[in-house]
């Protein structure tokens, strides 16, 4: 202190430093966390900040002129119902002729079973009609008949002889 001040004067409040600046804290904003819509911008007096930016609008969808609907495709939508029709009359007519469709099918198992008996029947019946004819009655007690053949060949591809004895 001076020898001239006779007191000391102290302030109830300390005057602020002119060179000490309050420390703000700025959140730190990464690019994935920026929302649709939103943009870093450069202001007219050179500070950058987030705005709302209008989004550029999509390029327009070339619209493409009506073209006529094919041939084929008309023909097909046309000759559905009448398949449909045709099918369901087909239906109809079948559960009409079911009870004839039924006769016919037991008439048909029937002559079946006809064929199958005559084609085993006439083998039999000739069989004894034969047996009859030489009169042996099915005993074996008749006369028979040897035939004898001899063939020869020789080689593998060579031509073949034979021989019928009657004796």
């Amino acid at each position: 202190m001076h020898a001239d001040t006779p007191y000391e004067i102290t302030p109830t409040t300390p005057y602020p430093d002119p060179y000490d600046r309050p420390v703000t804290v700025r959140p730190v904003v990464l690019p994935a966390e920026i929302p649709p819509g939103v943009d870093w911008v450069t202001l007219p007096n050179g500070v950058r900040t987030l705005a709302y930016t209008h989004p550029t609008p999509p390029p327009p969808i070339p619209v493409t002129p009506a073209q006529p609907i094919p041939a084929w495709a008309k023909t097909t939508a046309l000759l559905a119902p009448t398949v449909g029709g045709g099918i369901a009359a087909a239906g109809i007519g079948l559960s009409y002729a079911a009870p004839g469709l039924i006769a016919m099918s037991h008439a048909l198992w029937s002559a079946a079973a006809l064929l199958v008996a005559a084609v085993t029947a006439v083998p039999l019946l000739l069989r004894g009609a034969r047996r009859a004819a030489t009169g042996t009655g099915g005993r074996g007690t008749g006369a028979t008949t040897h035939i004898t053949q001899n063939i020869t060949a020789t080689g593998l591809f060579g031509r073949a002889n034979g021989s019928i004895n009657h004796p």
